[in-house]
């Protein structure tokens, strides 16, 4: 066994026996095994116990772990915490509460001793058992391929990572170890409760599956295997997509472009989410469940908002698709805005105004009517626009809008509507139409950035006065 996870640790964890490993210790049979094959492959290793409290015994195999590791003259490091505790106030299960204290311990000590990783002893068979939890969750490929011998826990350290050297090991193999080398493990009773899916899983599901293949625990290890190596090819494609979809990516929302999005398929659509769910919870499987459910939002161009998990939502807002968490205000910077505090400026020709988010409003007379006209017809930027100076109402101001403001829109022949139903037409995002700035005299529209002007102030090719207004987004937004 010995030379085989000796392979394991330099081609698949990559670790170097000249620095230190944190090793997680519970004091079971594959924990045990894991310290003395470190120790016997020339490893510098420090052992770390975690006494979770749960159960009368804890105490008494905290203090067997520390026994063995000064027999073994290996440095150890111990804590223990209330898990029942953690548990009811941040309303986790025991499970999660347990692991949640137990891993921010062994990376806080993993920092502490300059570890290069931390070393934990799942086992093949832990690996069977969580790929058939997987399966029974409803996840997809990164999910059904388990455990990696080596992988990274931003929730709880981004920089040093976890091996895992055992997961080619059986159970009845470090059984047998431990025998054979004299250790002492502990045995942990609540590996027997029905309380914990992971038990029934072992106890009760594998046992049934195992008399329709009596050998369906390396079935299903080989699957994951032959998954695991599907899935590392998979991510090589996924992270050239993955950047000609993504617009913006932050510890809070991820936003993606919902034109790529949708020129592609469904299963695509899955995986860039799926990375994005895993961006913002990394600690938080994103099920299939709830991937079918956020490509069915994009298909529909009518959803506006969804709420995708407890704590995410999905937001549509123009060729955008916000992936968020649900206590965060998301940005407006691709939006020109009022400044905070300020509703209306009063407005002169020429001028430049500083808005909010970097934006900037400038105002010119031009007196080149032919140029002003080919210009305007060529126009594309609907941030900028020509305007008939004699049809100008006097007291320019830029504002935001007020109650019962009409518009007049180019195209209408003078006929106006409400303001609001301008906005919904033109499908402006909700909560950008507050403070969207307006170029007006009184209660006349005459313009509306990054729309239309009024029909009563267009450019007419025998202009002979003409003004010319432009917004100009801060470095970095090419569109709204």
């Amino acid at each position: 066994m010995l030379e085989k996870v000796e392979t394991i640790l330099n081609s698949q964890c990559r670790l170097d026996p000249q620095k230190p490993i944190l090793v997680g210790v519970s004091g079971g049979p594959d924990s045990l095994c894991l310290l003395d094959l470190l120790q016997r492959a020339g490893y510098q290793v420090v052992a770390a116990h975690f006494n979770h409290k749960l159960r009368p015994e804890a105490e008494i195999e905290a203090r067997a772990v520390e026994e063995t590791a000064r027999q073994k003259k290996i440095p150890f490091v111990v804590d223990s915490a209330d898990v029942q505790l953690h548990a009811q106030n941040e309303k986790l299960s025991l499970e999660e509460a347990a692991r949640n204290l137990r891993y921010r311990f062994l990376f806080t000590q993993a920092h502490r001793t300059h570890a290069q990783a931390v070393a934990v002893g799942h086992t093949a068979d832990d690996q069977v058992e969580t790929v058939l939890m997987h399966f029974l969750r409803g996840a997809g490929m990164n999910g059904l391929k388990g455990m990696s011998y080596r992988t990274f826990l931003p929730t709880f350290d981004k920089e040093i990572p976890i091996v895992r050297p055992l997961l080619d090991i059986w159970r009845t193999e470090i059984t047998a170890y431990c025998t054979s080398h004299t250790l002492n493990p502990h045995y942990d009773a609540s590996n027997d409760s029905p309380d914990f899916l992971r038990n029934r899983v072992r106890h009760a599901l594998i046992p049934v599956l195992e008399t329709y293949n009596p050998r369906i625990r390396e079935a299903v290890w080989r699957a994951a295997q032959t998954l695991s190596s599907d899935q590392g090819l998979l991510t090589e494609a996924l992270e050239s997509w993955w950047h000609q979809s993504v617009i913006q990516e932050t510890d809070n929302y991820v936003t993606l472009d919902l034109n790529f999005l949708s020129e592609h398929s469904p299963g695509l659509q899955r995986q860039l989410l799926r990375r994005a769910v895993e961006h913002l919870l990394p600690s938080q499987e994103a099920v299939f469940a709830v991937l079918e459910r956020a490509s069915g939002f994009i298909a529909d161009p009518f959803s506006h908002r969804m709420d995708l998990t407890g704590t995410l939502f999905l937001l549509r807002e123009g060729n955008m698709l916000y992936i968020a968490k649900s206590e965060i205000e998301l940005p407006f910077d691709q939006w020109p805005q009022m400044p905070a505090q300020m509703d209306s400026i009063p407005i002169s020709v020429p001028v430049q105004i500083s808005l909010a988010n970097g934006w900037q409003f400038s105002s010119e007379k031009w007196q080149v009517s032919d140029s002003a006209w080919e210009l305007s017809s060529r126009n594309e930027d609907q941030f900028r626009v020509w305007l008939d100076a004699e049809s100008q109402p006097d007291n320019l101001e830029l504002r935001i809008r007020r109650l019962g403001d009409l518009f007049e829109p180019l195209g209408l022949k003078g006929h106006s509507q409400k303001l609001s139903d301008f906005f919904t037409n033109v499908k402006l995002t909700e909560r950008a139409r507050a403070r969207w700035p307006l170029l007006c005299s009184g209660k006349v529209v005459v313009w509306v950035p990054g729309y239309r002007p009024a029909e009563r102030v267009k450019l007419k090719q025998t202009s002979r006065s003409i003004l010319y207004f432009a917004l100009t987004p801060p470095l970095g937004i090419v569109e709204k």
